[in-house]
């Protein structure tokens, strides 16, 4: 089917003991889409891609890759995976395990290719073993792409890097995604999803909470933040101001997070000593919060940082 899309689940549910990591999961990405896979830890997000990748087999329903099982996506070359496990390799140089990789595969992308892709045509002749974090997460990168995969898999591509390394690679990953390819990320980085995904899917229990793009996940949200500087005095007032749902307090700055700006600010306007106020629309952190996390009853108080 050519116009199949790059990845479709039907129904997919998939039992781990007692727990049903994903249940009745529906979900479809088009090609050429560059989609994030959030969740808290334990929604469903990694046996999601197991499942994705053929690594483990739905007990109810269908997952299918452009039309055909995962297995034979695989065996075809078209879908390329990196995995949060995974060590460098001893003693050999990024081109020669590139170039190993690219064999394994029908219809390889050529190793140069490969090599200016995932950035790394610099550090060809380098030991794998002797590369650091972020150009091992690079190679990685290469072997998934080895293959010349028309969608490439991503399971918290960039944990444990610094800032310098992330952006390195999401650099590298821009390059793939221009050529018109799919892409499938999960991660805990929100800033990386608002950033990189032309849409992202919220999991929660093994299910589809929330689908859209960042702006419609935002919008949904509802709501800001509106910050000001106190100019001393209490602060029990802050969550008794309309629509607030909660502040915290970083030294004499209060940072309210409201259902209604306008109404926080006429209110704030009545006050004297307020200063340097600033209205923000929410985050998307504000919009995975409220679709992964039950409301309070009632309006708390963050813990206070001074």
């Amino acid at each position: 089917m050519t116009d199949a899309p790059a990845v479709t689940f039907e129904a997919a549910s998939r039992i781990h003991g007692t727990v049903r990591a994903v249940d009745g999961l529906d979900l479809t990405v088009r090609r050429g889409e560059t989609v994030a896979l959030l969740g808290r830890n334990g929604a469903g997000k990694s046996t999601a891609i197991g499942l994705l990748l053929g690594l483990d087999e739905p007990d109810t329903g269908r997952v299918s890759l452009f039309g055909a099982t995962p297995a034979r996506a695989v065996a075809a070359g078209r879908v390329g995976a990196m995995l949060q496990e995974g060590r460098p390799v001893p003693r050999v140089t990024v081109r020669e395990l590139v170039t190993f990789v690219a064999r394994t595969h029908p219809a390889p992308m050529p190793v140069g290719e490969v090599l200016a892709v995932s950035g790394l045509t610099e550090l060809a002749g380098r030991r794998v073993d002797r590369l650091s974090g972020g150009q091992v997460q690079r190679v990685r990168f290469a072997v998934a792409l080895a293959g010349n995969p028309e969608l490439v898999v991503l399971d918290e591509p960039t944990a444990a890097l610094d800032v310098e390394a992330r952006q390195e690679f999401w650099g590298s990953l821009r390059g793939y995604a221009l050529r018109g390819n799919t892409v499938l990320f999960s991660t805990h980085y929100l800033e990386e999803a608002d950033a990189h995904a032309d849409r992202i899917v919220v999991l929660e229990s093994g299910r589809v909470r929330a689908d859209g793009t960042t702006g419609e996940l935002k919008r949904a949200a509802g709501g800001g933040h509106v910050s000001f500087d106190l100019g001393g005095g209490t602060t029990e007032w802050l969550g008794l101001l309309p629509g607030v749902t909660s502040y915290e307090l970083r030294g004499d700055r209060a940072r309210l997070r409201t259902s209604d700006p306008d109404a926080t600010v006429r209110a704030l306007a009545e006050r004297d000593a307020i200063r340097s106020l600033d209205v923000a629309p929410a985050s998307l952190g504000d919009a995975f919060l409220a679709l992964t996390h039950r409301p309070s009853p009632v309006p708390t108080p963050l813990e206070s940082v001074r």
